[in-house]
């Protein structure tokens, strides 16, 4: 499943983003979902989100739930 619904994430939810530095590589980085940036319901390169260690990037995916 993808990052560009923003009924799809919530906070506490385990993601993959693209940081802003990271775009043009496409390096991923995991985390879990403390606040929601993003007030549309949909955007095509993902909804932004801040990771609860401060991070900021888009949502490329949602990982699987028990997965470390």
């Amino acid at each position: 499943m993808n990052g560009q619904y923003r009924k799809d994430i919530h906070p506490g939810l385990a993601v993959s983003i693209i940081l802003k530095k990271d775009q043009r590589t496409g390096a991923l980085t995991e985390g879990t979902v403390k606040d929601i940036l993003t007030k549309s319901p949909f955007h095509s390169r993902g909804i932004k989100v801040r990771l609860e260690d401060g991070q900021v990037g888009r949502v490329h995916s949602l990982r699987q739930q028990g997965s470390t």
